[in-house]
C-alpha cells in the first residue's frame, strides 16, 4: 500500500467526506443526468418524429432571423462564424484544463478528459439518428441533431465550470450560459441548425456533465480547510434556475397556443414559433448551467467540521470530584 492510499484510508476513517461527496449529492447528479438525457431525446422526438414538430422547426429555420435586428443581429452574425465559435470555445476549454493542471487536480483532469470525449462522441448521433419524411420542408431533409457547434460551446463552458475554484464558479457558469445561448441562437440564424438540434445539444452536455460529477473524488474536490458555502453560487444558481424554468413554461405555453396552426403551417403561428424557440434556447442554457453550478458546489465542497476549518477543539472534560 502506498502513502496516498494510506492517507485516503486515514481520511476516510476520520471523515468519509474528505475524499468523496455525500451519497445524496452523487445520487442527485445521476438523477439530473437521467432527466437531461431523457429530455434531450424527448425534444428530438417531438421535433423530428411528429408532423407538428417538423412544421414548427421549419417555420423557425426559415424566419428566425427576421426579428433579430440591431445590436443583437450584429452580435449573432459575428458569433455565427464557425472560426469564432471554435476559437472562443477552445480558449474556454483550454483555460479550464490549464486551471485544473495548475491546481494539481489530477483526478479532475481525468474527469474532464472523459467528459470531453463523451461530448465529442455525442456529435456522432447526427449520423445515426433518423429523420422521417412527414411533411415538405424548406430545410434539408437530413437529420442535423444534435448541433456540433452548440455541443462545443457548451462543453467548453462546462470544462471551465468544473475546473475553477469556488470563488470563480458563479462567474464561470454565467459566462458559459451566455456563450452557449449565443452560439445556439447564432446557428439557427445562420440556418445551420433547427431549434431542437440546439436544445438537444445543450441537454446532452448537461447530462454528460452530471454523470461526470457523480464520480468526483478527492483531487476533484475543494481542499480540506477551504470548503465553504458560496453566496455567489447561491444567487447566480437560483436566478439562472428560476429564470430558466419560468422561461421554459412560457415557451411551452406559446407552443401550446400556436399548436393548432402548426399542422397546416398557418402564418399566424409564425411569430409564436420564432419567439418560443428563442426563449427555449436561452432557458435550456440557463437551466443546464444553473444545475451544473449547484451540483459542482455540492460535489466539490461538502460541508463538514474537518472540511471547513479542521476539527474544532473539544470542550474541556468535566473535572471529577
Amino acid at each position: 500500500m502506498n502513502d496516498e492510499q494510506e492517507l485516503d484510508r486515514g481520511l476516510t476513517r476520520l471523515d468519509p467526506l474528505a475524499i468523496r461527496p455525500r451519497l445524496s449529492g452523487r445520487v442527485g447528479c445521476l438523477v439530473l443526468a437521467a432527466v437531461f438525457l431523457a429530455a434531450a431525446f424527448g425534444i428530438w422526438w417531438l421535433g423530428v418524429c411528429t408532423a407538428e414538430g417538423q412544421s414548427y422547426e421549419d417555420m423557425v429555420w426559415t424566419f428566425f432571423d427576421e426579428p433579430v435586428t440591431g445590436w443583437l443581429g450584429v452580435l449573432l452574425d459575428v458569433v455565427g462564424r464557425s472560426w469564432v465559435v471554435i476559437a472562443i470555445s477552445c480558449v474556454l476549454g483550454v483555460s479550464g484544463l490549464v486551471c485544473a493542471a495548475v491546481r494539481r487536480r489530477w483526478w479532475l483532469l481525468g474527469q474532464m478528459a472523459v467528459f470531453a470525449a463523451f461530448c465529442a462522441a455525442a456529435e456522432l448521433l447526427k449520423d445515426l439518428l433518423p429523420r422521417p419524411f412527414l411533411i415538405n420542408t424548406e430545410s434539408r431533409a437530413l437529420n442535423s441533431a444534435p448541433s456540433g457547434h452548440t455541443i462545443l460551446a457548451a462543453a467548453a463552458g462546462m470544462l471551465l465550470v468544473l475546473a475553477v475554484p469556488r470563488v470563480c464558479r458563479a462567474l464561470a457558469a454565467l459566462l458559459a450560459a451566455v456563450w452557449s445561448a449565443l452560439v445556439g441562437a447564432s446557428v439557427i440564424v445562420a440556418q445551420w441548425h433547427r431549434p431542437c438540434d440546439v436544445v438537444m445539444a445543450l441537454l446532452l452536455v448537461g447530462g454528460i456533465a452530471m454523470l461526470t460529477m457523480a464520480f468526483t473524488r478527492r483531487s476533484g474536490m475543494d481542499a480540506m480547510g477551504s470548503r465553504a458555502s458560496s453566496a455567489g453560487v447561491q444567487i447566480v444558481g437560483s436566478v439562472l434556475l428560476t429564470a430558466g424554468l419560468m422561461a421554459m413554461v412560457y415557451a411551452a405555453y406559446i407552443v401550446w397556443q400556436v399548436l393548432p396552426g402548426l399542422s397546416v403551417s398557418a402564418s399566424w403561428s409564425l411569430s409564436g414559433a420564432v419567439v418560443s424557440s428563442m426563449v427555449l434556447v436561452a432557458a435550456c442554457a440557463a437551466v443546464v448551467f444553473a444545475s451544473a453550478l449547484a451540483m459542482r458546489q455540492v460535489t466539490a465542497s461538502p460541508l463538514t467540521r474537518i472540511g471547513l476549518i479542521g476539527a474544532p477543539p473539544a470542550p474541556p472534560a468535566p473535572t471529577s470530584r
